[in-house]
């Protein structure tokens, strides 16, 4: 059953990618971020792959796996692929789900048409991601 509004809203806000956005800001992400539900077993971001995606974990665990060996998830499972929307570079690291996994999923496309419409949602997640690069490796 899709999250209603409200509550995809509270998803979002718990990603650190999003963490420092306004309740608007929040609602025009969720706007664009589709529910997908993805089987356990399913690699969804595979090492060296050019991303085109960004997921944040509603429910479910995942796997994340770099040039074949297990990771310790750093800060939680909560979102990987926050690159994908701000770069071309491969992905560093498989993920594969765990368990039945659902989670929302943000295209580039999507996401950069929604940057250039809020100048100010750019600069506040970019703000964000390079506090995470500079204290955490991304997936």
């Amino acid at each position: 059953m899709p999250l209603r509004k409200d509550a995809k809203i509270e998803v979002l806000r718990r990603t650190p990618l999003f963490s420092g956005c306004s309740k608007g800001e929040l609602a025009a992400i969720a706007a664009i971020a589709d529910e997908v539900e993805i089987s356990e077993g399913k690699a969804f971001i595979r090492e060296g792959e050019r991303g085109r995606e960004f997921f944040a974990v509603i429910e479910g665990t995942v796997e994340v796996r770099k040039k074949g060996r297990r990771m310790k998830i750093k800060g939680g499972n909560e979102v990987f692929g926050e690159i994908a929307l701000v770069s071309n570079a491969p992905r560093n690291a498989t993920v594969t789900a765990a368990s039945p996994v659902s989670a929302f999923v943000i295209t580039d496309r999507a996401f950069e048409g929604l940057m250039r419409r809020l100048p100010r949602l750019q600069s506040k997640v970019l703000r964000s991601l390079a506090e995470r690069l500079a204290i955490d490796e991304p997936v």
